[in-house]
């Protein structure tokens, strides 16, 4: 038994990969220049103008998306922007993804990745651009074939019409438009003109889905690759000390044994093969510093951090004077627990490391960091670094981490061959990067009419921002994440003051969908409920009251409330609850339909939600994902909670980490705000709002105010 590690160099190799985990420098800056660059060749038969579209003499174009799809269906919101305004033809239209290139950053992050619900709103303009230069150049082109002035033409689903009717198709035009100079600044589309934009349009990568042709990250393959399966560090600073190598060997089809950083690989010739070669590794953990954490210990910590939360993320007017002249006071306090975020395709990445040159196939939302990260691991030049993004079974930010491309990349250089490392399910759950736990303490004073004066709130909970060993805490010692949803609530109160406390447990947390506006919506929400309760008013009517000066707020709670029949009866047994949030330029209001059974059983009937997310791309998009938020957000409410015990994770699998299941959906019903505000995002919105209004409706059902997540028969006994 025993861990070998060999030679100077492997050592090294072994360093990097350890202190990758945590710390890694991102590329920065889209130039024009990287856009040439990525831009296809200038072929004599295809105009490729930028990094985004090319068309060929067949009038096909072909956008590419720089983003990762994980179902939220940026392969088809892409495409549409550059459609709308290069006039193209719809059925003309296909979309391939994008290698790793400076020219596809994300204008928001300033590096390639996918993430914080911002494709759409930070392309909304140069991708639009990108159409509109081209559709220019094409103009100009038949201009000069006809000798005419181009402001006598009009483009029109992949044509450019004269002012007699005479057409040339695109693909007519690709030589001579290629010659064209691109224009600085093209003029954009009114919204009243859009014929593509805010139509409903089936997803261009629906049909590769359906006949299984679609790729995934798991579906990656070379000839002559090893699969890895992983003994991980149950949690972060541990350690093997003993292993038995020659009984994972002694399992047939297994290659090799290698001890890296995060934990022990057994390289086989397929997946079984290395799981069981990982299961005889009869591996011993010294668990470290953490070998005694416990959920009860992680509640500890957490008091202890509200106890020093001292930085302040908000304070406006003086919560002293405010207490002082109210003529009551509430507190309350509220909880969430770690979360894992559950994606359907366990983690994995196939990658190839021959010589200086490294290529990797993953399910990525992070390909600009990966090739500066994996060319530290390999000590090669970025530029050597070739990150093929396939499709991704779900994301939710787990699939921003490096982890399981770095191993990947560590164990293929280590090894010599291409190794493909898949997680078993029990990996993923147990790997870390969870939804920070957090606590919040609440203290309000009422006015003798029942409206809040005062308002105090302490936040403990782990930094996101520390953990990501890419941001950093500012002076004023406030994660912004942990706070974001309830420093800046709408609700107009007087006096406030929010504080954040760090308090750090020891598993490593991550960004998860909404990230902390998925527990400080469930936070605020529910405790502004419990002051309209204790005001004797309608939940609805005293927000309302709160938000004069919020009418995207107001707007979406009205159209959500109407559309649910707020004012109007229910069935014997069911109940309602509404709750309202901003996240990622977007408002989500909606009101959920319970019923509670004798056996405390929850079950939830109905989720109606409002969408105001400015300018929409595709509505049938928006919808399908508040469908999606609403699923993810319910299984986190009724059933999300990872806990601890002797320094290792209770849960392992969906039997023990449950989520939703089919008959338990909920019918949902989506409208959305007409606006000509800004876009915001979708993908994350319709997570906030729906913890609380379940916890609303299952108080007017039960008159038990349930502050901790996930909600089930045992919690309302206890509460």
């Amino acid at each position: 038994m025993g861990i070998t590690v060999d030679s100077p160099r492997r050592r090294g190799l072994l360093k990097a990969g350890a202190a990758l985990t945590l710390s890694f420098t991102l590329p920065l800056a889209t130039t024009r220049a990287a856009l040439a660059q990525a831009a296809s060749p200038a072929a004599s038969n295809t105009f490729a103008p930028n990094a985004w579209l090319r068309i060929t003499p067949d009038g096909k174009v072909t956008v590419v998306c720089g983003s990762a799809e994980m179902g939220q269906g940026v392969l088809t919101a892409i495409p549409m922007m550059v459609a709308e305004e290069l006039d193209a033809d719809w059925t003309l239209v296909s979309v391939e993804q994008a290698p790793a290139n400076t020219a596809y950053n994300n204008p928001m992050f300033g590096m390639q990745a996918t993430g914080g619900s911002t494709t759409v709103r930070a392309h909304w303009t140069p991708v639009r651009q990108a159409g509109a230069a081209a559709r220019q150049m094409l103009v100009a082109a038949a201009a000069q074939q006809w000798g005419v002035d181009a402001a006598s033409l009009r483009t029109e689903r992949g044509q450019v019409i004269g002012p007699n009717g005479r057409k040339l198709g695109y693909g007519a035009l690709v030589e001579a438009a290629a010659r064209q100079p691109v224009p600085e600044k093209p003029v954009l589309k009114d919204r009243k003109d859009f014929r593509i934009m805010g139509k409903p349009t089936r997803r261009l990568d629906s049909a590769a889905k359906i006949d299984g042709s679609a790729k995934f990250g798991i579906d990656a393959h070379v000839d002559g690759m090893l699969v890895a399966v992983m003994a991980r560090a149950p949690i972060a600073g541990s350690k093997p000390k003993a292993f038995d190598e020659n009984k994972a060997k002694a399992i047939k089809g297994v290659r090799k044994v290698i001890a890296i950083p995060s934990g022990v690989a057994v390289l086989a010739d397929g997946y079984w093969a290395a799981k069981q070669g990982r299961d005889a590794l009869g591996i011993e953990w010294d668990l470290g510093v953490h070998a005694d954490l416990s959920t009860d210990k992680v509640s500890t910590t957490l008091d202890e951090g509200l106890q020093n939360a001292s930085a302040i993320a908000r304070e406006a007017g003086n919560v002293k004077d405010g207490s002082a002249n109210s003529a009551r006071s509430l507190s309350a306090q509220y909880d969430v627990p770690y979360l894992a975020h559950a994606c359907m395709e366990p983690l994995n990445c196939l990658a190839w490391v021959r010589g200086d040159e490294v290529t990797i196939w993953a399910g990525t939302q992070s390909q600009g960091p990966a090739q500066g990260i994996l060319s530290q691991v390999a000590q090669v030049t970025p530029a050597k670094v070739k990150v093929n993004t396939l499709l991704l079974g779900g994301g939710f930010g787990r699939r921003f981490a490096p982890d399981f491309t770095i191993d990947a990349t560590l164990l293929s250089k280590l090894s010599g061959s291409p190794v493909k490392l898949i997680y078993t399910r029990e990996d993923d759950m147990a790997a870390g990067y969870y939804r920070p736990v957090s606590r919040v303490r609440f203290e309000a004073g009422l006015d003798d009419k029942g409206q809040p004066l005062m308002l105090r709130a302490e936040v403990a909970s782990p930094s996101i921002m520390a953990a990501s060993g890419f941001m950093k805490i500012p002076d004023n010692g406030v994660d912004a994440m942990a706070v974001e949803g309830l420093a800046d609530h709408p609700y107009e109160i007087p006096h406030q003051r929010v504080a954040y406390g760090r308090a750090e447990p020891g598993p490593q947390v991550w960004f998860w969908r909404s990230v902390g506006h998925s527990q400080n919506a469930f936070f605020i929400e529910s405790f502004i409920d419990e002051l309209a309760h204790a005001a004797k008013a309608d939940p609805l009517k005293y927000r309302l009251a709160l938000l004069e000066k919020h009418p995207r707020a107001r707007g979406v709670l009205l159209l959500a409330a109407e559309k649910a029949g707020w004012s109007r009866p229910l069935p014997k047994g069911r109940h309602r609850g509404i709750a309202v949030a901003e996240s990622f330029g977007t408002w989500v209001a909606e009101v959920a339909e319970v019923s509670v059974g004798k056996d405390g059983a929850i079950k939830v009937h109905r989720v109606t939600a409002a969408v105001d997310c400015g300018q929409t791309v595709n509505p049938q998009t928006i919808a399908r994902q508040i469908e999606g938020a609403v699923v993810y957000g319910l299984s986190a409410a009724l059933y999300g909670r990872i806990t601890f015990k002797e320094g290792k994770v209770e849960q392992s699998n969906f039997h023990d980490y449950p989520v939703l299941r089919l008959n338990e959906m909920p019918k949902v019903d989506v409208h959305i705000v007409q606006s000509n505000e800004a876009p915001g995002g979708i993908g994350e919105p319709g997570t906030p709002p729906i913890a609380p209004a379940v916890a609303n409706a299952i108080f007017a059902a039960t008159g038990k105010r349930l502050r901790q997540l996930p909600f089930d028969g045992e919690a309302l006994k206890r509460a």
